[in-house]
């Protein structure tokens, strides 16, 4: 019986010191804020003019023209021309869950206004293909169009419905995206 009694009690005491109050300042301490930030020395900060940009024109890079325009920033020679009846499209209607038909298989898109590099967050789940690699994606006049995850393009699509894209990865294998 007594061993129980001691038991029981060893129980409550231990019991009652994890209840007890703690703090940084030590026993009886009520400021219990960390001490201040020492300052740092700051490295020199240097200053220049910048170049006139309207009277050296070799600095910078070539203006982008109409085609790399259309094609959603593809280089010249790989321009995709727009389908004849694409509707008007905007990022905010692109937002969320997508089913994509590709090579007669279907699976499903994610996409967010989430920046990532040039463009917004998007990702793929049971694709296969081109459309595996998908990590970005962007709207590009009436284009659609879908990056791998270092911002290469990957597939192009068009509004052709409400509810409906289609399109062709860079392989040429046809892409469709409904809801």
């Amino acid at each position: 019986m007594r061993v129980f009694h001691a038991a029981a009690g060893l129980a409550v005491v231990l019991a009652l010191t994890g209840c007890q109050r703690t703090s940084f300042g030590g026993f009886g301490s009520r400021d219990v804020s960390p001490a201040p930030l020492q300052a740092q020395p700051v490295p020199t900060v240097s200053s220049s003019q910048l170049p006139d940009p309207t009277t050296n024109t070799s600095q910078f890079p070539a203006a982008p023209t109409a085609g790399t325009a259309a094609a959603g920033g593809a280089p010249a020679g790989t321009q995709v021309a727009a389908a004849p009846n694409a509707l008007d499209v905007t990022k905010e209607s692109m937002v969320g869950n997508w089913r994509v038909s590709s090579a007669g298989s279907s699976c499903d898109m994610f996409l967010t206004l989430t920046n990532l590099g040039s463009g917004s967050r998007g990702g793929t789940r049971g694709c296969a293909g081109e459309l595996t690699t998908m990590g970005s994606w962007e709207v590009a006049g009436k284009q659609v169009v879908l990056k791998d995850r270092g911002g290469n393009p990957i597939a192009r699509l068009y509004k052709t419905a409400d509810a409906r894209f289609d399109g062709s990865t860079n392989s040429g294998q046809p892409v469709s995206l409904s809801r």
